[in-house]
């Protein structure tokens, strides 16, 4: 069983699923809404946004890509910050109940992090973070956790905790003999280029607007670049390959998520060996299957039904 580390968030999501025309007005009326498939940092969300949001779901990119790795077989881990707020909503037990151990995780004195999320009607996700707890991860942090990082198979990393905390974890992996595959998801996209640049990461997994905005950092990355394009599948580049891996045709109603289900999938497999296309297969179908249910975590399918699905299109 592959042994997979996911240093990055917790967040508690609230949702809201509305008309294009709705989401247009919250558009006009905020200059920070972001655009469809990104991820901003703000501050806080007023209550004009909030009152939209009816739902709510535990996500956080890091929580959500250790669920994911765990469904497909991983032994995963969490590390990182909740807040005085975490029984509330009962965000340890229920990852651990999804099969994530959570013993790394600390608890700080504020509040559990925040993503507000509107998806429209084709199920196209915005996504706007406040971070709370994971703003009070640091590089002291990932130094108290220095063994648990190396003994990983496979490491996953995000851009919704400090930059300085990721790169003190990447620090820690560069100064040990042995160390994990890196694979880094670059969202959101802001200050994401310091981190993509540490010498540690080997896979990066931008989706479209990230790898826009990422244009010069990529380009200068010589690791593997593997770009998720949503329903058109995801786009290979090692230093001497390139190669596309389409996505299974499905009835998508909200694609949140689906890029955690893809990092999941893939850390899983790649900790446990697998060659890189068959690893991208498998995370591409995980990742489809994931955007016919609504929420991340309770999205996410399970190895069978990935495998299952696979079998269907090799017949």
């Amino acid at each position: 069983m592959p042994r997979v580390v996911s240093f990055g968030s917790v967040n508690v999501d609230h949702v809201g699923y509305l008309s294009h025309d709705r989401i247009a007005a919250l558009a006009d009326a905020h200059g920070w809404f972001p655009d469809a498939g990104e991820t901003v940092r703000v501050d806080a969300v007023p209550a004009a946004v909030r009152d939209d949001l009816t739902e709510t779901f535990l996500g956080g990119k890091g929580a959500n890509q250790a669920v994911a790795a765990a469904a497909a077989g991983g032994d995963a881990s969490l590390l990182g910050c909740v807040g005085d707020d975490e029984d509330e909503h009962a965000v340890l037990g229920t990852l651990a109940e999804r099969g994530v151990v959570v013993d790394g995780v600390e608890r700080v004195d504020a509040p559990t992090g925040y993503a507000a999320i509107v998806v429209d009607e084709t199920g196209e996700n915005r996504i706007a973070i406040v971070a709370g707890a994971n703003g009070r991860v640091t590089p002291a942090y990932a130094r108290r956790h220095a063994d648990r990082l190396r003994e990983a198979d496979c490491l996953l990393l995000q851009n919704e905790l400090p930059a300085a905390a990721s790169l003190a974890a990447l620090d820690e992996l560069s100064a040990a003999g042995r160390r994990p595959t890196v694979v880094y998801d670059p969202a959101p996209a802001g200050g994401a280029a310091q981190v993509l640049a540490h010498d540690a990461v080997d896979v990066v997994t931008p989706n479209e607007s990230e790898a826009a905005a990422l244009d010069e950092g990529l380009a200068d990355f010589d690791g593997t670049v593997v770009r998720t394009l949503g329903a058109r599948g995801v786009a290979v580049e090692t230093g001497d390959d390139a190669f596309h891996v389409d996505s299974p045709t499905v009835d998508a109603v909200d694609t949140t998520g689906a890029g955690d289900v893809f990092a999941g999938y893939l850390a899983a497999e790649l900790g446990d060996g697998a060659a890189l296309r068959d690893a991208v297969e498998l995370a591409a179908v995980a990742a489809a299957l994931s955007t016919t249910a609504t929420g991340v975590q309770t999205a996410v399918p399970t190895r069978e039904q990935v495998l299952d699905v696979l079998a269907d299109g090799e017949s």
